[in-house]
């Protein structure tokens, strides 16, 4: 089997108009498709690149958002969440781009972590100056809906030497 990357993403808004507004005016993903579902409720895709998709379902009556369960509670700090829930989502960016990305995002009233960080293999994993164990610098920020969303820059390919950790498991 093989994939060719991924098609788009289905996350939940919590008020579509908001949703529509952040993604097409404040992240410029053009809204690409919109659809009516059965019963109420609405399913909407924006172009993110590279033939990618951030959908969005919206429902009157969704369950409310579950922070530190269902998405981040606050980050950096308190960035777990539970077994099946989505942690992130992550954007591919070109490097050189990611300090006007910053300016962008809190002209428009965004809260935004107001670094890059800069992550490598370090025991902290994150290095607060640019060296060449950086893997990729990100931007992180949230969208109306409280989901965590990041502007990642790669800064290398990975290879055989990246793959060095024996996947932990549940103690049987």
């Amino acid at each position: 089997m093989r994939t060719n990357g991924i098609n788009h993403i289905a996350l939940v808004a919590r008020d579509m108009a908001e949703t529509v507004k952040f993604y097409t005016e404040v992240l410029q993903m053009p809204l690409v498709k919109t659809v009516e579902l059965p019963g109420g409720g609405q399913h909407f895709f924006f172009d993110c690149g590279g033939g990618s998709a951030v959908a969005f379902f919206w429902w009157a009556d969704a369950p409310p958002p579950a922070p530190g369960i269902a998405s981040v509670r606050k980050f950096p700090g308190d960035d777990r969440t539970a077994i099946g829930s989505m942690n992130h989502l992550a954007f591919h960016m070109d490097q050189d781009e990611l300090q006007a990305v910053i300016a962008r995002l809190q002209a428009a009233g965004v809260e935004v972590l107001p670094i890059v960080v800069n992550h490598d293999d370090s025991e902290a994993t994150v290095s607060a100056k640019m060296h060449p164990g950086v893997f990729v610098r990100s931007v992180y920020f949230t969208d109306p809906n409280g989901i965590m969303l990041e502007f990642a820059a790669s800064t290398r390919e990975f290879g055989p030497a990246d793959v060095r950790h024996v996947p932990a498991g549940v103690a049987a």
